[in-house]
């Protein structure tokens, strides 16, 4: 299980401390841009905020009731879904009976590459973005592997052949490029990094595409009722109100269209039309569906646990169109689940 010491930024103690503040889990270690999404949402002097090491130590502290809840990253907008997210949701030990999602964060994520510079190369020598990278001396780039995949083609035309290793965060990350003296070492991780750690910013905004969008889900430990804690609900009021109104977004709607739900399912693999089948359901219920997902189920090779996004919210159904489409799915499934449901943010 990760660390849960007392941090600076907004990190505090565990669920259950004197202060009885909720208490947030979040992928760490301090600046990782889960954390920065977790301080967007959660603040600080209203939540205990704790980083652990895996997304799986998420999973395991939510549902402990160790925190009150955790925020996950889901999907990026450049490089597809988080597996290692999907692959807790599929619960294939039967680890998370209690868990469900509250709410979805929007991050802009901005990738910079961090390191030191060269003994040639002063801070003050440093090129402006858009100018040549002097990255010669990197032997070896550390970051997490969604971060490697929205970075493809900086990768390719500045450090071809240098080794990539994969680690758990992007803020774990930094903290190894920091400790290799000998400058060999960078890491693929945020401009909030290097503030903290003191490196050197060798290029800044490197990802492949300028909109680069992470989305979070916020998991809590409960799944008959909807979350009711006021002080994340007076914030998730305010973002919405910002996102939609005062963004880029499309405005009021109707609740469907202004909601979201995940559910999860299995099909018997060699029944002719049993995706179909399922997908029928959403179709006849009027629900349109904002993703599929699938991950291996474990069971027998080459079979799969499938994930749906649809919109609407399982507590917020004037016409039943939720509750019956999960009754239904659960009818033609060989397995199903709901897994949350949520105000949609974007």
């Amino acid at each position: 299980m990760g660390s849960e010491q007392h941090y600076g930024n907004g990190v505090g103690a565990a669920a259950g401390d004197s202060n009885e503040k909720p208490t947030v889990c979040f992928l760490g270690p301090v600046s990782s841009y889960t954390h920065q999404a977790t301080l967007d949402t959660f603040p600080s002097d209203k939540f205990n905020l704790i980083p652990v090491e895996t997304i799986k130590d998420i999973f395991d502290t939510t549902q402990s009731g160790r925190a009150n809840y955790g925020v996950v990253p889901f999907e990026n907008s450049s490089n597809g879904s988080v597996v290692f997210t999907l692959d807790q949701f599929a619960d294939r030990a039967s680890e998370y009976p209690d868990l469900s999602v509250c709410a979805e964060i929007y991050l802009d994520v901005h990738h910079c590459l961090l390191g030191h510079f060269s003994p040639s190369q002063s801070q003050s020598q440093s090129r402006p973005q858009g100018q040549e990278v002097e990255v010669k001396h990197v032997k070896r780039v550390y970051s997490h592997p969604q971060a490697f995949g929205q970075c493809v083609e900086f990768l390719r035309q500045h450090l071809r052949g240098v080794e990539t290793i994969d680690v758990s965060s992007t803020s774990k990350a930094a903290s190894l490029a920091k400790a290799d003296a000998t400058g060999e070492s960078a890491a693929i991780s945020s401009a909030a990094a290097a503030e903290l750690l003191g490196l050197d910013v060798l290029a800044r905004n490197i990802e492949d595409r300028e909109d680069n969008t992470t989305r979070f889900f916020v998991l809590r430990r409960g799944r008959d009722s909807p979350a009711s804690e006021e002080a994340l609900e007076r914030v998730l009021r305010e973002r919405k109100r910002w996102d939609l109104d005062g963004g880029e977004g499309e405005g009021e709607g109707d609740v469907y269209s202004q909601t979201k739900s995940l559910a999860s399912f299995t099909v018997p693999h060699r029944s002719p039309g049993a995706l179909a089948d399922v997908l029928e359901c959403f179709r006849r219920a009027r629900l349109n569906l904002t993703s599929i997902n699938s991950r291996p189920s474990l069971v027998k090779p080459f079979q799969y646990v499938f994930f749906v996004e649809f919109e609407g919210h399982l507590f917020c159904d004037p016409e039943g169109r939720v509750r019956d489409v999960l009754k239904n799915v659960a009818e033609v499934a060989q397995r199903s689940r709901w897994l949350g449901s949520w105000d949609r943010m974007r």
